[in-house]
């Protein structure tokens, strides 16, 4: 993994639902913890683009329900700068779902774009990201 190059506004706290955007049978998953943050006591965790999450499937389909499964945020509402001055947003937040924690994605299409700096940081996910933005 390599560092990122922008000032990530961490803006997804736990609790977040997500919506996925791959084919790998989850729709929509709520995030309960962010790997490798630490915060203040009495705050909430959170995440931003580029992030590897545990979250739990709400809908889906029936043999994915009630999982817990790893994921890595590509979009997100909330605007981030990046190191050359322009500002990044997407219209929604997405998520993709893993199967390992190495970054193997666990669908094979991903709908939408995917930020550069997810991109960068998990080359399984820019391999069958249709657009990097």
């Amino acid at each position: 993994m390599k560092p990122v190059d922008a000032r990530i506004v961490k803006s997804l706290p736990v609790g977040t639902r997500v919506p996925t955007c791959d084919n790998s049978g989850a729709k929509i998953i709520k995030i309960f913890s962010v790997k490798g943050h630490k915060t203040v006591k009495g705050r909430y965790p959170a995440a931003g683009v580029g992030d590897l999450v545990n979250a739990s499937v709400v809908k889906g389909k029936p043999g994915t329900k009630k999982q817990t499964v790893l994921a890595i945020i590509v979009r997100q509402k909330k605007e981030y700068r990046r190191k050359d001055g322009t500002r990044i947003k997407f219209e929604d937040n997405a998520a993709v779902v893993l199967k390992d924690d190495k970054g193997n994605p666990k669908g094979t299409i991903i709908k939408g774009p995917v930020a550069k700096e997810a991109a960068a940081k998990w080359p399984g996910v820019s391999k069958i990201a249709p657009v990097i933005v």
